[in-house]
């Protein structure tokens, strides 16, 4: 048997918004699960996407920013929500490497998809691998968290090294980096064409 998540829903009884936010909203479920009522809390979520990009020397684009909630300036790579309707996913994360980081990409691939806190949040990021890498048309103007980005190019061993001596701590860089070295190491044969179906998406929130 192939090892692999089993998608299943058990039947919502009851649901309610307990916190609306400007991003997302916190959603309390009524659930029926094995004959019985749980009830769990969590934040209902928009998904992200997250990108890779990697240049000809296998150097990773790094981007330090704030990020108050763990009071810490730590080392990412390029992501944003997905929160324009009707844009797909692969727009998205092309919108970002060129807001985040001035770049476009002529090669796009999936690298891996995660959800963050299952037992919390129904937040789902894909990450795309993106190469061939050149400057963006136009420099974008940058706000709050985003206006003092620190830009970074670093070898993709020298980012697993300090994943693996706990010194990066994002976890889509740390997906996203582990992810790139095994891929690899096979000949980049894991990779998924960029607009692969994504069954695991995140819902719109409040869906």
């Amino acid at each position: 048997m192939v090892l692999s998540d089993e998608p299943f829903a058990a039947p919502v009884i009851g649901t309610e918004t307990v916190f609306e936010g400007r991003v997302w909203n916190i959603r309390r479920d009524e659930v029926d699960y094995n004959g019985e009522t749980i009830v769990r809390e969590y934040m209902d979520h928009t998904g992200a996407v997250a990108i890779l990009a990697l240049d000809d020397d296998d150097r990773m684009l790094l981007i330090k920013q704030y990020r108050h909630p763990v009071r810490a300036r730590d080392w990412e790579i390029p992501a944003g929500l997905l929160d324009i309707d009707g844009e797909a996913a692969l727009a998205s994360a092309q919108r970002e490497l060129a807001e985040e980081a001035d770049l476009v990409a002529d090669r796009w691939d999936v690298l891996a998809e995660f959800y963050t806190t299952p037992g919390g949040s129904d937040e789902a990021i894909r990450i795309y691998l993106a190469r061939g890498l050149r400057p963006a048309p136009q420099a974008f103007d940058r706000t709050a968290e985003e206006a003092d980005i620190e830009v970074r190019w670093a070898p993709l061993d020298e980012v697993v090294d300090a994943v693996l001596d706990r010194r990066l701590q994002n976890p889509s860089l740390v997906v996203g980096a582990m992810t790139a070295f095994a891929s690899r190491a096979r000949g980049w044969s894991t990779l998924a064409a960029a607009d692969s179906e994504w069954a695991r998406r995140s819902r719109p929130v409040g869906g």
